[in-house]
């Protein structure tokens, strides 16, 4: 699959989030979801990233100015490994429920039993 434009990529990200169950996205609380191009070049595969607190190490004054936190999504990485538009909706998705995942408080090696790792 090619490059993907920032509109056709993030119109692929709603599509998408659109997959993601209900129940899981409800859970959110205080986070927004980003795009960027690239990850850091020390992780240069790397599809998505969870930055915040976790809900599971918040306290009660946690919220109180409190800046959202963040799921990033790299369309670099993504696009690459994906052969089409199909394959890069279940990718996001896939992406997405990972990084819920560390919002919630899972960590990676829970992630991976579950088979969403």
């Amino acid at each position: 699959m090619g490059p993907l434009g920032p509109e056709a990529f993030d119109a692929i990200v709603g599509d998408a989030l659109d997959d993601v169950p209900a129940e899981l996205l409800g859970m959110l609380d205080n986070v927004v979801f980003l795009v960027e191009d690239e990850p850091p070049a020390d992780d240069p595969d790397l599809l998505g990233v969870y930055d915040g607190i976790p809900l599971t190490e918040r306290d009660d004054g946690w919220a109180a100015g409190a800046l959202p936190d963040r799921i990033v999504l790299f369309r670099g990485p993504l696009t690459r490994m994906c052969a089409d538009v199909e394959e890069l909706t279940d990718e996001i998705a896939v992406t997405v429920v990972h990084e819920i995942a560390h919002h919630v408080g899972i960590d990676d090696a829970a992630l991976h039993e579950l088979g969403w790792g």
